[in-house]
């Protein structure tokens, strides 16, 4: 019986951080189409530097929300936090190698 739940812990995990990690490289993408825009001068205001990302962010939140009603009926004990917790690891992951890539062109 633990190593199911163990399995499944790993399970939800893994397809968190596969959530996260999508989530990230979209964040990603849409802020290097937006550097471009900035570099060629073609935003107008301030308010037009990241356009869409409240969009995107609500969309996560979606996801995490019905992450925590579905995972329910399909995980037990709890398996949820583990797959929030993967969510969380994988776009933190994407936002680690962002920085890395600054850091590593500064020197």
């Amino acid at each position: 019986m633990d190593l199911t739940n163990l399995l499944l812990s790993i399970l939800g995990l893994v397809a968190g951080g596969f959530i996260g990690v999508g989530f990230g490289m979209v964040q990603d993408a849409a802020r290097q189409r937006n550097e471009r825009l900035q570099a060629s001068g073609k935003l107008k205001s301030g308010w037009a530097v990241m356009p869409g990302s409240g969009q995107r962010v609500v969309y996560l939140l979606v996801a995490l929300v019905l992450i925590q009603f579905v995972c329910p009926l399909l995980f037990d004990d709890g398996i949820q936090w583990w797959v929030s917790a993967g969510v969380a690891g994988g776009y933190g992951f994407t936002l680690f190698r962002l920085f890395a890539r600054r850091n590593a062109r500064r020197i």
